[in-house]
């Protein structure tokens, strides 16, 4: 009878909040629910990159455990954020210094006299940060609720809305107000790459896989990329493009794609992880419907780690708006870490 009391949900459990973040989640959800911000005016809690201050537009960061949350959620999602270089930020833009070409060499002799060598170039990639904002809004009978969990709700819309946002800006951002996507840059055969564009790989159909040997393209296409990138490399398509792929075999008639064993575990393409973006174009003529690359060197995303809030109960009458923003960036920062294939004849 006790195992059966201890194995059932109905028993409280313990409290994992330390009784110092008490108040502030008190006074954040006074906050979304009443507009009470009296508690966040005069808290003062010690935090590196969260606090309780007010901001000029009359918003507020939210408390650390609801920030944790969401940054959860869009760590779950299936966005390029999993795989890609996720720096925190306190600054309008992001620096990243790459050294993009080899240092020249020759041999010496013992009596020669050593000459010159040339020097790499450094070049400097800039990466600004956009405003991402979402606005959920609930009624105002609903949060006098107290049953209503305010904070939980909250971070569930905001790490949705923002999952699906910046998910396709990784991809296809045009940099306008929005992160730069890989996507949107140049692409050139890989036999002709050079700095600055993505380099792909054709199928030899256009709009599908080669009629004869349709797995050659991926297995050009992994081979396409640096042996340096190779061992941290995932693939990245959507689902429909990896139903194609899926049915895909070798010569000996052993399924290239293998699903993972352990739950959370992604699926392997020749032994790779695949990442399922639906953000990524369907396979369709001269379309790049697959990436494969090493997106932590090749990709950074920059944020700002604070994530702002502000209660709006007058603009959806009888319904409370809650006006959330975030300051995120993202653009390529090794053009050789990425490649593309391309359904395409050449």
């Amino acid at each position: 009878m006790l195992d059966r009391k201890t194995m059932t949900a109905q028993r409280p459990v313990l409290s994992a909040t330390a009784e110092a973040d008490v108040p502030h989640k008190k006074a954040f959800g006074a906050y979304l629910r009443s507009g009470d911000d009296d508690g966040l005016r005069h808290l003062e809690i010690e935090g590196k990159a969260l606090n309780a201050s007010v901001s000029a537009e009359g918003g507020y960061l939210v408390d650390p455990q609801t920030s944790s949350t969401i940054s959860g959620v869009l760590r779950d999602a299936s966005s390029i954020r999993a795989i890609a270089n996720v720096v925190a930020v306190e600054a309008t833009a992001y620096d990243v210094l790459v050294d993009h070409n080899d240092f020249e060499h020759g041999w010496a002799t013992e009596a020669a006299t050593a000459t010159e060598t040339g020097t790499p170039q450094i070049e400097r990639i800039s990466i600004p940060l956009h405003e991402l904002s979402a606005l959920p809004k609930a009624s105002q009978r609903l949060l006098d609720d107290s049953a209503f969990d305010v904070e939980s709700w909250l971070a569930t819309r905001i790490g949705d809305k923002f999952a699906r946002a910046e998910g396709g800006a990784f991809i296809t951002g045009d940099g306008i107000d929005k992160p730069t996507g890989f996507l949107s840059y140049a692409t050139v055969d890989n036999d002709s790459w050079t700095w600055g564009a993505l380099g792909y790989v054709a199928t030899g159909a256009a709009g599908d896989f080669s009629a004869t040997e349709p797995a050659d393209a991926v297995v050009d296409l992994v081979y396409s990329l640096g042996a340096r990138y190779r061992a941290h490399a995932s693939f990245v398509m959507n689902s429909k493009t990896a139903g194609a792929v899926r049915k895909m075999k070798d010569a000996d008639g052993r399924f290239l794609w293998s699903d993972g064993l352990a739950a959370g575990e992604p699926a392997r393409l020749m032994g790779y992880p695949v990442l399922i973006a639906e953000d990524m174009p369907d396979i369709a003529a001269d379309s790049t419907a697959i990436a494969f690359g090493d997106f932590g060197a090749g990709y950074t995303i920059a944020e700002r780690p604070d994530l702002r809030i502000l209660r709006d109960p007058f603009s959806a009458k009888p319904h409370v708006l809650f006006y959330a923003t975030k300051r995120i960036g993202g653009d390529v920062s090794d053009f050789a870490a990425i490649k593309l294939l391309k359904f395409a004849v050449s």
